[in-house]
């Protein structure tokens, strides 16, 4: 088992104010991400949802997918989930580009069905990233303090 990386300061401040099944399913589905790509950088962001965005480099371009928290519930989002496969159609959206799963139980994502997924995302960043990153495992706060 990868040793766990902490969550940022800034995120968890914000993320205590959700439900505490909100945060549970988080915590975990952050947990299996990080699991699948220990070398991924978290960026994390507080816009229309507190969002941990998971890419292979410092760039929000590189991202392969993010987990962006509502008011009671969070998904699983693809950055660019319609050029990925996905035979099952597990995927929901009708953005050009974002895709996502609804997340209400672990059992929405620990499934081998959505590790494929996450793994041909991963795959897919990788070889559409320009150019190679000096930045490796890091978690990034763009949260602005008040």
């Amino acid at each position: 088992m990868t040793k766990s990386r902490p969550i940022h300061p800034d995120f968890q401040y914000l993320l205590d104010f959700k439900e505490q099944e909100v945060i549970e399913l988080f915590s975990d589905l952050r947990q299996y991400i990080l699991e699948l790509c220990p070398d991924s950088n978290e960026l994390l962001y507080h816009t229309h949802a507190l969002t941990a965005v998971f890419s292979i480099s410092d760039k929000l371009s590189d991202a392969f997918c993010m987990l962006p928290i509502y008011t009671n519930h969070l998904n699983l989002g693809f950055n660019k989930g319609t050029l990925l496969k996905d035979p099952d159609k597990l995927l929901t959206g009708t953005g050009n580009l974002i895709r996502h799963i609804d997340v209400k139980k672990p059992g929405d994502y620990r499934n081998p069905k959505v590790k494929t997924l996450i793994k041909e995302a991963i795959d897919f960043a990788i070889k559409d990233m320009d150019k190679p990153t000096k930045s490796v495992g890091k978690t990034i706060s763009k949260i602005k303090k008040k």
